[in-house]
């Protein structure tokens, strides 16, 4: 192999190496998934995954990181998508809740992650965990938090805690959502959905609109 070659080819194994994890860790979680099972998937020796990675916790924290970014950069999207320019505040939040939840269907594996995690969370490390919130769930919630604010300042909501209003939306859009679907695990028809999203925005509207 050519000097040039090599790093091409290093860097193929590596993304053979995250997707293939991504498959079993999604499947087997983390504490039953194993370097073997993962060297089979990408299709590689047990040595070369070695050579990229430290160990199996180095691996899931590579999959977990950029499998959280993914959809990080989806949802930061969505916010700027419905919220960053306002025609109507309810139809506006309702596109936004209905978005938010079909990111379950929209990033399948990266749920199948998520289901395994809540599931295995006693056996992943502090660290590891701790990373994925910080690059995925808090960039999002905080980006909510400050698009409700902003609201807030132009009259047309009521916030004196944006955080916590934006833990009440994702709550009231998408917690019963999760519930039935197990994370995306179950299918939800459009209607159901809807069914759901609506009504939710609706309380968070009774709640935070000014009086």
């Amino acid at each position: 192999m050519s000097r040039e070659n090599a790093p091409r080819r290093g860097s193929e194994k590596r993304r053979a190496i995250i997707d293939g994890a991504r498959e079993v860790f999604g499947r087997d979680g983390y504490t039953r998934a194993s370097i073997d099972t993962i060297a089979k998937a990408a299709g590689v020796s047990t040595r070369t995954i070695y050579n990229h990675f430290a160990d199996k916790g180095e691996l899931f924290r590579e999959v977990i990181l950029e499998s959280a970014a993914e959809v990080r950069d989806a949802q930061l999207a969505d916010l700027d998508r419905h919220l960053g320019k306002i025609v109507d505040l309810e139809a506006d939040l309702n596109a936004l809740g209905r978005a938010f939840t079909a990111v379950m269907y929209q990033f399948g594996s990266h749920f199948s992650l998520v289901r395994q995690i809540n599931a295995d969370v006693g056996h992943i490390p502090e660290e590891v965990l701790a990373a994925w919130q910080e690059t995925g769930p808090q960039q999002v919630q905080a980006d909510l938090a400050r698009r409700l604010a902003e609201l807030g300042d132009k009259g047309l909501l009521e916030i004196s805690d944006p955080q916590r209003a934006a833990v009440h939306f994702v709550l009231l859009v998408g917690g019963e959502v999760r519930s039935r679907t197990f994370s995306g695990a179950q299918p939800i028809d459009e209607d159901e959905l809807n069914a759901i999203v609506t009504p939710g925005v609706e309380v968070f509207l009774r709640a935070y609109r000014p009086q």
